[in-house]
């Protein structure tokens, strides 16, 4: 009773002791131009319009100006707004107020629970929607190797405590399985995850038939399906890394997965364009490249204490071309990157990770000595299979012509089936190196 009568008495010392409110004096598509407030605003500031005759509030942010006049676009429909409507400035700074008790709650990117378990028990401490990532200098560096519960992950791309990892891939090739995967089995304390532009039937599969309730447990889950307005989507990133920062603060260990990276990029996209942006590389304008490097650099480790920020940021490659400028920004500002390919998915591999084309920048610092060795010893193995694949499969290759290659063949297989993995299976570091050293008749203590 204590914390209620506490957490009234902070919303209403939170009230603004009185409000600015101008006029809607335009409307075009889902742009909203308003008049008498634009000295009192900001890029980023959130203003809620009144309906003319009644209903609920509409909340709009501020995303551009014009001749004295701002810029809004809506989190909802516009639908009630007309001209002359009041639109109401919102003095505080966007922020969110997690706690401990958001654990196992689906929310989307107002912060509303959508899982229909009652109302969130707002904390004390605020985080801003838009918080700037740890001073550089203050860093604390990445940790030990996490592990994700997939073996090809964990034996051939160490991901550290700490440690931002791209997902890059094609459409249906099985990144939200993979995360799944690694929200349910990871060691971590917290799992925060965010589907951005998310299929609507996808939502309940995800929860109930990947994650699991083992894996929502521990999980904040943040959902904006690819209906909602862009203002929305783009939100539900901030969210995201806003609940992962807050637990952070309290020294957890916390997994942070995007589904997907690309699509806030495509919400910028929307909204820069909307507000008179020029478009440049495939119509993403300038600030969406700088939205990208402002969003990923808040993962990470903190500048003090014992938590810390991994992150594993999904990338839909548009028409498989992993050099497209989203895939390309995104794999210069995080520390590694898994590639899946729909070659590898078509001939049945889950989860269809070239370990040749994907790179962990933690390595081989992660790894002991034996493991490097290990290590090194499986990607040669595959290296000279893939290399001759294609006389292999065509028989123009004759056995005993290369001791390498015929090695090569005998071990491929198992490999493969190393490999693969299915979503119920789990599998943690050390299981993982035996096997792999088992298959290449190396010793592993």
């Amino acid at each position: 009773m204590d914390r209620l009568a506490q957490q009234i008495e902070n919303t209403i010392m939170a009230l603004p002791e009185q409000q600015i409110y101008g006029r809607v004096s335009k409307i075009l598509g889902l742009l909203v131009e308003i008049s008498g407030v634009s000295e009192a605003l900001t890029i980023g500031a959130h203003v809620h319009l009144k309906p003319a005759k009644g209903g609920s509030d509409v909340p709009c942010e501020v995303v551009g100006f014009q001749n004295k006049q701002a810029l809004l676009m809506p989190f909802g429909t516009l639908e009630g707004i007309g001209l002359g409507c009041e639109a109401v400035v919102q003095t505080n700074v966007p922020s969110i107020s997690p706690s401990d008790a958001w654990l196992g709650r689906v929310i989307n990117a107002l912060v509303q629970p959508i899982d229909g378990k009652g109302a969130l028990l707002r904390g004390d401490i605020p985080i801003p929607l838009r918080n700037k990532p740890p001073a550089p200098h203050a860093r604390q560096r990445i940790g030990k190797q996490l592990d994700l519960g997939v073996r090809a992950v964990n034996s051939f791309l160490a991901t550290c405590q700490g440690q931002r990892m791209g997902i890059f891939s094609g459409s249906g090739v099985g990144k939200s399985v993979l995360l799944s995967m690694m929200a349910r089995y990871t060691v971590a304390d917290v799992s925060i995850i965010g589907l951005v532009g998310e299929r609507g039937r996808e939502v309940q599969e995800f929860l109930q038939d990947d994650l699991k309730e083992e894996g929502l447990a521990r999980s904040v889950v943040v959902v904006a399906t690819g209906d909602e307005p862009a203002l929305m989507r783009r939100q539900a990133a901030y969210v995201t890394l806003s609940l992962a920062e807050y637990f952070r603060g309290q020294g957890k260990q916390v997994l942070c997965l995007i589904d997907s990276v690309t699509r806030f990029a495509m919400a910028q996209r929307e909204i820069g364009l909307s507000a008179g942006e020029p478009p440049t590389s495939k119509g993403y304008p300038p600030t969406t490249f700088g939205e990208l490097s402002r969003l990923l650099e808040r993962a990470g480790p903190g500048e003090k204490g014992d938590g810390s920020i991994t992150g594993l940021f999904s990338v839909l490659v548009e028409g498989d071309d992993h050099n497209e400028p989203i895939s390309d920004s995104v794999r210069g500002i995080v520390d590694g990157h898994i590639t899946m390919e729909r070659e590898i998915a078509d001939r049945g591999r889950y989860p269809a990770i070239n370990v040749l084309k994907s790179v962990s920048r933690s390595l081989p610092g992660a790894f002991t000595k034996q493991q490097n060795e290990i290590l090194k010893r499986a990607k040669q193995v595959i290296t000279i299979y893939e290399d001759m694949a294609e006389l292999i499969r065509l028989g123009a290759y004759r056995k005993g012509s290369d001791p390498l290659v015929d090695e090569a063949i005998l071990l491929y297989p198992e490999l493969e089936r190393f490999l693969t993995q299915d979503k119920e299976e789990q599998t943690n570091i050390e299981d993982g190196f035996v096997q792999l050293a088992r298959i290449l008749g190396l010793d592993y203590d």
